[in-house]
């Protein structure tokens, strides 16, 4: 039995499966890792992404902050993956209890995904600094420059930036699915982003399998560890539902 059938044994043999995915998982469906030789974070801007993602920067100069989120961290015509697909399936067939993910792309809710912590937010939603109203993304890619609400605030994207916290309660959940998890599969993450990856500390089964084309910190803790692309270990699955 190679690592793969071992892999989709384990799935078929769980009731508590949990995900745990970062940028890796939506590199199928184009969008680029921030943090691969070739992905956002290797490009040339007039300052750093990082800085550019910053509150710090967001609030000192909001007209850059917008040209570079339109320009990069809006992605249209993108398409759930096989990935996506067969976590989608996975929930429905009730075996996977949640997906926790930093992405903040939305694809896995396209998929069809009901129970998606986003650690990182979203670029599907924006809201008024001012007034709290809730806009969708197109508050962002439809318009120019800084956009307002109506009440004359700026409406900023739903997203997580450096130097700020994550949402408390969210982690909470998050520490709870995986502490109960009786398999947690982490995939498309290098675990180098704290606090999320710290979240692995709190698995207590025997079932943690890491899905990641390069070594994590984590490796040696891990019970299965898979060098392959997520989508062809995933498509091995018989993951159940309508996909």
């Amino acid at each position: 039995m190679d690592d793969t059938e071992r892999f989709v044994r384990l799935v078929s043999e769980s009731g508590n499966i949990v995900f745990f995915g970062g940028a890796g998982v939506s590199t199928e469906s184009g969008i680029p890792d921030f943090r691969s030789v070739d992905g956002l974070y290797s490009q040339k801007y007039d300052y750093p992404p990082e800085q550019m993602l910053s509150h710090s920067f967001f609030m000192a100069h909001p007209d850059e902050f917008y040209r570079f989120y339109r320009d990069k961290l809006i992605v249209r015509g993108v398409k759930p993956n096989i990935t996506h697909i067969k976590l989608a399936g996975l929930e429905r067939a009730g075996k996977l209890r949640a997906v926790i993910t930093q992405n903040i792309d939305g694809l896995h809710q396209a998929a069809g995904s009901k129970n998606v912590l986003e650690l990182h937010g979203s670029t599907k939603r924006c809201y008024c600094m001012r007034c709290g109203r809730r806009y969708g993304e197109e508050a962002l890619s439809e318009s120019e420059g800084v956009p307002h609400c109506e009440c004359g605030g700026i409406i900023r994207p739903d997203i997580v930036l450096y130097e700020e916290g994550l949402d408390t309660a969210l982690l909470t959940s998050a520490v709870r699915y995986i502490r109960d998890a009786d398999m947690l599969i982490v995939g498309g993450t290098s675990l180098a982003v704290y606090p999320a990856a710290g979240l692995i500390d709190y698995y207590r089964g025997h079932k943690l399998v890491l899905i990641n084309r390069d070594a994590t910190p984590l490796d040696g803790r891990a019970d299965l560890v898979l060098r392959q692309p997520l989508g062809s270990v995933f498509a091995k699955i018989q993951s159940g539902g309508n996909e």
